[in-house]
């Protein structure tokens, strides 16, 4: 009987391709043949290694499968990028969703099957964008396994190290990102314990995304009593290779070359010149072994939460200005030849022909009176033509207006063009939530979006890493205000203050005859475009449309008061008729 994680096939089947993921290089959840021997190496060099154990277990073969081999009659096998420890993972395709997903797969009397489920169940449970995800958990046909996003544009920092250290504005954006991301994890009890540069991927877009969060450590076999210690120092450590280009130990590892033996652990200012002093104090800070740390008197960072506030303290690290090519510079009147000159023709850099020079300027009250009247016939022409041509569109405009059967009204001086009249204010019968149906936002304040007070609003919770609501597949129809207006009438605008500029707003109508309206299928009537609006979105409608539901329809949010963070809400609402 299959078993599986009702909270990953729910994420499975959303449907939702913007959660496509893994990192195609030619690893999953960074086990390579390199990151066994970082492992290793890592588990030697570490202070706090020392705290962490490794279960033993009897040699025991991978399954034996191959590519185009179906699980659950859906996941097709295509590529084994690793065959470890008992375990194999692979590059997969889900094709009930047609995308790339990776699978880890272990038979089910494997000793390690077990919390294999349990991790990857509880990681399933944590819908943070900043990991990536495990969409399913399951024991079938003797076999357990785990699938999870492949992210096809993501990088590994192994890749990204090789190419030379950081920069500081970079690197501060990976220990900011990591350390929140950790933060959030171990508040819900799960820890990596295998946080290398292999498990750490860097998008497109600059977003660092976490992968094999619980799982990879399951998957080893690998414990801890001080978890959040471990995870601590390994962003320490990636810090450190960030700034440094050198892994922070004496073995090498993850394609870096270690430090001096003997040496110990030395500060980056001192491996390499120029890395930023803040940075460079807090990788010694997250490293420190046995509770000391070389940097100057500050106590060491021995959780990620405390890591992640030593960050935010730091003074803002500006990002690296752009760059411009710039021609070279030439003399005023210089003129390349077209030509080189044949040496011992006309001597050394004489060109074979002269260039002639231009004719001087008018100088004289003659050429100067010219130039003046040249101009102003030039400026009538333009003034001329400008006047005829607006002329010639406005009247083909009312032709084209006469032969549609529209009425044009006419008064004192006008232009003949039919204007929108704002209608008045409709009363506001009550005031909904949009939410999908799935997850609530904060209801207590809907009242705040229609009081009368602008200084009140009724806002979005705070999302991290996409402003689409954090990318999450329960928010994924957004979300916003449904106004009822109590029976239907007729709508010829709305007046909307906005909780800030930068959202991605549309306004919606459900059909005359509704009787209620709580899904985006209940409102098939658009009165705007879904488009990034200002601090007020105000619309006069030019055909008047009869509903009785208005739908304010967040999409995305605008950026909050911190990098990486979005937020959205609705101050005001008035709907005129």
């Amino acid at each position: 009987m299959a078993e599986r994680s009702t909270a990953a096939v729910d994420v499975a089947d959303s449907g939702d391709e913007s959660l496509t993921a893994q990192a195609g290089e030619a690893t999953a959840d960074g086990v390579e043949t390199q990151e066994k021997a970082g492992e290793d190496a890592e588990n030697a060099t570490t202070g706090a290694a020392q705290n962490t154990s490794t279960s033993s277990v009897p040699d025991v073969e991978p399954p034996e499968l191959h590519s185009g081999h179906k699980l659950a009659r859906r996941y097709r096998l295509e590529e084994c990028v690793t065959r470890l420890d008992g375990f194999s993972s692979w590059r997969a395709v889900d094709e009930k969703l047609r995308r790339a997903v990776g699978v880890h797969l272990l038979h089910a009397d494997h000793p390690r099957a077990r919390p294999v489920l349990a991790a990857a169940r509880s990681a399933a449970l944590l819908p943070d964008p900043r990991f990536v995800q495990v969409l399913d958990a399951v024991e079938e046909d003797d076999l357990v396994y785990v699938v999870h996003e492949w992210l096809p544009d993501a990088t590994e920092l192994t890749t990204v190290f090789a190419s030379g250290p950081l920069e500081p504005h970079e690197a501060h954006q990976l220990v900011s990102q990591v350390s929140q991301a950790m933060t959030a994890a171990h508040r819900e009890g799960l820890a990596h314990l295998r946080l290398t540069p292999s498990s750490v991927l860097r998008t497109e877009s600059g977003q660092y995304r976490i992968r094999g969060l619980a799982v990879m450590a399951a998957l080893r076999g690998i414990s801890s009593q001080q978890p959040q210690r471990v995870d601590t120092e390994a962003i320490g450590a990636l810090l450190y290779a960030a700034l440094t280009q050198r892994w922070p130990y004496e073995e090498n590892a993850y394609g870096l070359s270690g430090l001096p033996k003997g040496v110990g652990l030395i500060a980056p200012d001192q491996v390499r010149a120029g890395v930023h002093r803040g940075l460079a104090e807090l990788a010694m800070r997250a490293l420190a072994n046995n509770g000391a740390t070389p940097s100057r008197q500050e106590q060491p960072c021995t959780t990620p939460e405390e890591l992640s506030k030593a960050v935010a303290a730091l003074p803002r690290i500006r990002p690296p200005e752009p760059s411009f090519a710039t021609p070279a510079y030439q003399p005023a009147g210089y003129r390349r030849s077209q030509y080189a000159t044949p040496p011992g023709h006309h001597g050394p850099g004489v060109p074979a022909h002269a260039v002639p020079a231009p004719p001087p300027p008018l100088q004289t009250r003659s050429g100067k009176m010219l130039k003046w009247t040249v101009a102003a016939l030039l400026i009538a022409a333009l003034g001329l033509g400008s006047w005829q041509l607006a002329d010639v569109l406005i009247n083909r405009s009312d032709r084209t207006d006469e032969s549609n059967g529209t009425p044009q009204h006419t008064g004192g001086g006008g232009s003949g063009k039919k204007k929108k009249v704002p209608g008045k204010p409709l009363e506001i019968a009550n005031r909904t939530e949009f939410t999908s149906g799935r997850q609530p936002m904060v209801p207590a304040k809907v009242p705040n979006s229609a009081d009368k007070d602008p200084g009140t609003a009724w806002t979005t919770k705070a999302f991290y890493g996409y402003p689409n609501f954090g990318n999450l597949p329960e928010y994924r129809d957004g979300s916003g205000i449904v106004v009822d207006l109590g029976s239907a009438k007729k709508v010829s605008g709305f007046d909307v203050d906005l909780y800030r500029g930068g959202q991605t707003v549309e306004v919606l109508a459900a059909d005359e005859a509704a009787t209620s309206a709580s899904a985006l299928s209940d409102f098939p009537e658009r009165l705007t475009e879904l488009e990034k609006a200002g601090a007020k979105l105000k619309t006069t409608l030019d055909k008047p449309v009869r509903t009785r539901y208005v739908l304010i329809h967040i999409t995305e949010l605008a950026p909050d008061d911190q990098p990486d963070k979005y937020r959205g809400g609705i101050s005001e609402i008035e709907i005129t008729g």
